[in-house]
């Protein structure tokens, strides 16, 4: 079972304090290496940026989209602690991808802001350059795994330790373990027949808020914290789907996703009347032109009674027409460098009439 903030020791609750704000920061720095430098990649190649468009971030929203070589996609495991060695058969992390400098390639040790002779420290969280050494892994295939570091005895420390992690979990597994964890299976997963089982996979993907149609990084993604939430201690997980062009979070409260969208030139000068938010433009926007601003917006998705345990713990029947996710939050996002401005209120997805709560 999953431990609660009230099952941990004050040590524990120290190191999960340590482990959001990190997770925090790391949703910065990849939302810029995901997002943002993607836009950047299309400015730079003179070629017209494609934004997601508000349907395809409904819950059960099919994408169906070519991949660009502009789009940066990756894979990130975050561990709240050292992953269990018992894992690894199923999360491939193992000497052989080890982030030491006898196993990485020429083209990382040369790469610009990696220091090969101090990859010991640069690795570690706290490090001022790990964000360096961090953007030049990301384009490496698979994952990379953040986790605690074993070896730091007298501190909570994180450290970037392994890169092109592969997951070889079986999606019926995932799925398996999902309908006994719900109560829609007691023991096997084929034990109500293939339909049933089909639809269970596909009920899998939708409980991480992806269509069951997808594949690659978003179908390892969605493998991968399945088995990682049967932990006690808590996980987070970051993909960037260069297909979708959103950044989505899984984490133990749920999931969330970050895209880049257009902020139309009214809604702007809306928000510039609200005499409470200071230099809109310059703490939100990354781009601009005449017709509109382009911001990072972020969607928190919720589940329901039945994407959640029973409270009575009996079995019970699969429905698969009914939904699993609803959208709860929309947000546009300040600027990373924008760390007194909060996040704003913007409800477009559902085009309702006042945008911003008001």
């Amino acid at each position: 079972m999953k431990q609660t903030e009230y099952d941990l020791s004050r040590n524990e609750k120290l190191r999960r304090a340590v482990y959001k704000t990190l997770r925090n920061e790391l949703d910065y720095a990849l939302l810029r290496y995901g997002l943002l430098d993607s836009y950047q990649n299309h400015l730079d190649a003179g070629v017209e940026y494609k934004f997601v468009e508000k349907r395809m971030l409904k819950p059960r929203s099919k994408v169906a989209e070519l991949e660009s070589e502009l789009n940066n996609g990756f894979i990130v495991l975050f561990t709240e602690t050292s992953l269990p060695p018992e894992l690894k058969k199923y999360i491939r992390y193992f000497d052989s991808n080890k982030v030491v400098k006898e196993n990485l390639p020429e083209m990382i040790l040369s790469a610009p802001r990696v220091a090969p002779d101090l990859l010991k420290i640069q690795k570690q969280y706290e490090h001022a350059k790990f964000y360096d050494l961090l953007k030049n892994l990301l384009p490496v295939d698979y994952a990379l795994l953040i986790q605690q570091d074993a070896a730091s005895r007298k501190r909570v420390r994180y450290v970037l330790s392994h890169f092109h992690v592969r997951i070889d979990w079986l999606i019926d597994f995932a799925a398996e373990a999902l309908g006994k964890q719900l109560r829609y299976i007691s023991k096997d997963l084929y034990e109500k027949g293939e339909r049933y089982a089909e639809e269970m996979v596909e009920k899998l993907f939708e409980y991480y808020s992806f269509h069951h149609t997808v594949s690659g990084r978003r179908t390892a993604s969605t493998v991968a914290f399945q088995l990682l939430s049967q932990m006690d201690s808590i996980a987070t997980l970051y993909v960037c789907s260069s297909e979708a062009r959103t950044l989505s979070k899984l984490y133990e409260d749920g999931i969330s996703k970050f895209c880049l969208i257009k902020v139309p030139r009214e809604h702007i000068q809306l928000i510039e009347k609200n005499q409470k938010i200071k230099d809109f433009r310059k703490n939100y926007l990354i781009d601009e032109t005449e017709e509109y601003g382009v911001a990072a917006f972020h969607v928190v998705y919720e589940r329901n009674e039945h994407s959640s345990p029973p409270p009575d713990g009996k079995l019970r029947e699969l429905q698969p027409d009914v939904q699993w996710l609803k959208v709860a939050e929309q947000f546009l996002m300040p600027k990373a460098g924008a760390a007194d401005c909060p996040p704003l209120d913007y409800l477009v997805i559902y085009d309702q009439q006042d945008p911003f709560n008001r």
